[in-house]
């Protein structure tokens, strides 16, 4: 990691396992140490978001439930009960340093449509514009897990979502464990910590395996969906433990702790960060490898004639994921033709479009500008 850094605006999330204490209830030493690191990095300057989890878990504490399960009214009650005892120990410990809290709690659909996406990043942005640091987790108590797609799953998504969403400089994700490790060091003693990954690639991937804690919802596999998502957007991820002495001061300054995940390439403009993030995705399209190639290696829009498979049902304007033949995403884009519409030109030269069709809206199922390609 470099040593000359230029962080401005730093994302923290803290998980489940960190903020918990042995009995259940919120381990309120970790959190005043947690806040202490940063109200240290506001007073320097920086503007910080932090990202947390604990809402459940204080839930169950106040009400005596030993154990969360599954049940999904229950969890939106531990949810609502816990949020309030967070919230109000956070706005205390932030108040010993002089620094007003605000509280944001999202959920998927909040960030579905372009209007939605916008409205919640200018509020955090003015807020952090402000001094003020948002408290944000997901909003449990509506959320319903039933209907696909309408949560994140985990505050470790959420959080590369929010550095997308404030043009952040750094994402740290602070929990019980240390960084990523060639494998599972409860199980392998063997295992050791890798201390940078250029690339998430395959090889990466399986180092993830199961979660590694018992308190929340996402393990190591999830932390690497958000450094996914966050590195391919320009923004660099750590993942580091929050036990660590001042962890968070001593990673702005440089210094290597925990695993450190490097950015591709510089940040996105705005419509780019949003197509990526995969929240209004409506549905796919999986092309060819002379496609693959034409968009991966050649800077080249998408034409029908790539086109093997349409799934899903879109409207034309809405943001598609394209797939090579194994599934893989390769990119995601705004499509000129609805799903109907391009069942039926699949596969067909451009200037057979008019034919099929009986209309035209461009030779470009997806136009390269229109495309972020991962």
């Amino acid at each position: 990691m470099s040593n000359v850094l230029s962080y401005r605006r730093v994302v923290v999330k803290a998980g489940t396992g960190l903020l918990t204490n042995d009995a259940g209830g919120l381990h309120f030493d970790v959190m005043a140490a947690l806040v202490k690191q940063i109200a240290g990095l506001h007073e320097e300057g920086l503007e910080l978001a932090l990202v947390s989890s604990g809402a459940v878990a204080a839930g169950r504490h106040v009400l005596g439930v030993s154990k969360e399960g599954k049940d999904l009214p229950l969890r939106q009650v531990l949810a609502a009960v816990g949020q309030s005892h967070l919230m109000h120990a956070y706005e205390d410990l932030f108040g010993e340093h002089h620094i007003p809290v605000a509280q944001a709690l999202l959920s998927r659909r909040d960030l579905t449509d372009r209007l939605g996406y916008l409205n919640v990043r200018n509020t955090l942005l003015t807020l952090l514009d402000r001094r003020v640091v948002p408290i944000i987790n997901e909003n449990d108590v509506v959320a319903v897990e039933e209907l696909t797609g309408e949560v994140f799953g985990d505050n470790d998504n959420l959080s590369a979502m929010v550095a997308n969403l404030v043009d952040a400089d750094l994402l740290v994700m602070v929990g019980e464990i240390e960084g990523l490790y060639t494998a599972d060091p409860h199980l392998d003693r063997n295992a050791r910590l890798i201390p940078q990954v250029e690339t998430l690639d395959e090889q990466i991937e399986p180092m993830g395996g199961p979660s590694w804690g018992n308190q929340g919802q996402g393990g190591m596999a999830t932390k690497l969906e958000a450094a996914t998502l966050a590195t391919a957007s320009g923004v660099p991820v750590v993942i580091a433990s929050g036990m660590e002495h001042d962890v968070l001061p001593r990673l702005v300054a440089g210094e290597s702790i925990g695993t450190f995940f490097v950015a591709k390439g510089t940040k996105m403009e705005s419509r780019k960060r949003w197509m990526l993030s995969g929240l209004s995705n409506r549905g796919e399209i999986l092309i060819d490898d002379g496609a693959v190639r034409a968009l991966s290696h050649q800077n080249r829009s998408l034409l029908p004639a790539g086109i093997t498979r349409v799934v899903g049902s879109f409207r034309r304007g809405d943001i598609i994921s394209i797939l090579d033949s194994t599934r893989h995403q390769i990119t995601c884009g705004i499509t000129n033709y609805s799903s109907d519409e391009l069942a039926q030109i699949k596969g067909l030269h451009s200037d057979r479009i008019p034919e099929r069709l009986g209309h035209h809206y461009g030779d470009e199922v997806v136009h390269r500008n229109n495309m972020v390609v991962l």
